[in-house]
């Protein structure tokens, strides 16, 4: 008998045959009270958990109580309570290396367009603006020679460094919880404490999980420490920039710009000041956001799952610590 899965994002048709061709599949819409609830005979018999978005905590794992192993079709985790799902012995595993280099593409499009003001500019053009020689009020900065500083020297991080290396000749600064021998030695990076990257950096690139420790990490007293012409492009975690201080910095001048692909909220509130500020790209959380990416995230979280359920796990495992 093939053990029970709920399954709460869809799939692509090749790797929902492959999950049926392993598990028992109860496909639902999304982990929401109400979907939960109409689907309670299958949670409770469920021993495997895949999809991504809801949350997952000690509230939920009562209303399944076979639960083995659960996959997230992401990298980021927080939307689980990983104590929660250590005190039960649930596998949790997720997709850390598929979107790396994505990821990275995306927060080096965040440096060109916060700093060349790609987006400012063509909604300009677009609004019949551009009328002769442009001046300097359309003016951008470089981006090439100019510092860049990394917080958190991950998969991602490494991907950022070497395009802004090799690319754009740029000097790396990083901070992160210990020294990463690769970045300095193929990248020249320097490491250094958190307040000597915000003063030096031309670009502040956050690439951070959201943690009790990275919630928050850069709010008023950070940004007054950052150059007034330096840029934060904010890739990682909403919440570990504190937006009402950001937005302050922006409207007082404090920095120059940012670029941002995650929020506090998301989506985003219409209304935020944010969406206001010409000196900001706010693109709607797409990261891993391309159709060869999210196919590679799906395919591994399906692999993911099998491997928990088979006693298979080699990789791509949050909490190993369940497996002793």
């Amino acid at each position: 008998m093939k053990p029970a899965v709920v399954l709460y994002k869809s799939l692509p048709d090749d790797l929902r045959k492959r999950l049926d061709d392993h598990f028992d599949v109860t496909e639902i819409k999304g982990l929401t009270p109400e979907t939960l609830a109409q689907h309670a005979d299958a949670l409770r018999n469920a021993e495997g958990l895949i999809g991504s978005g809801g949350k997952v905590d000690a509230d939920f794992l009562q209303q399944a109580p076979k639960l083995r192993a659960a996959s997230t079709i992401s990298v980021g985790y927080d939307n689980f309570d990983v104590e929660a799902l250590n005190q039960r012995g649930v596998v949790l595993m997720h997709t850390p290396t598929v979107l790396t280099e994505t990821v990275a593409d995306t927060m080096m499009a965040l440096v060109l367009a916060s700093a060349r003001r790609v987006t400012d500019l063509a909604e300009r053009v677009k609004a019949g603006e551009w009328q002769g020689s442009i001046g300097a009020d359309w003016f951008g900065i470089d981006v090439h020679h100019k510092k860049l500083g990394i917080l958190g020297m991950g998969r991602i991080g490494l991907a950022l460094a070497q395009r802004a290396h090799f690319g754009f000749s740029m000097p790396i600064l990083y901070n992160a919880r210990k020294h990463h021998p690769e970045a300095e030695t193929r990248f020249n990076a320097q490491y250094c404490d958190l307040n000597t990257l915000l003063k030096e950096s031309d670009f502040v690139c956050i690439s951070l999980p959201l943690t009790a420790e990275t919630h928050h990490l850069i709010g008023r007293e950070q940004f007054a420490i950052m150059k007034s012409s330096a840029i934060l492009i904010n890739a990682g975690r909403g919440p570990v920039v504190d937006e009402e201080a950001l937005i302050a910095a922006l409207k007082n001048g404090d920095i120059h710009a940012a670029g941002l692909d995650v929020f506090e909220q998301e989506p985003l509130d219409v209304n935020s000041p944010l969406l206001k500020l010409p000196n900001v790209v706010a693109l709607p959380h797409i990261g891993s956001a391309t159709h060869e990416t999210r196919y590679g995230m799906a395919r591994d979280a399906v692999d993911n799952l099998i491997a928990a359920l088979t006693g298979q796990v080699e990789k791509n495992c949050v909490n190993p610590q369940v497996l002793k």
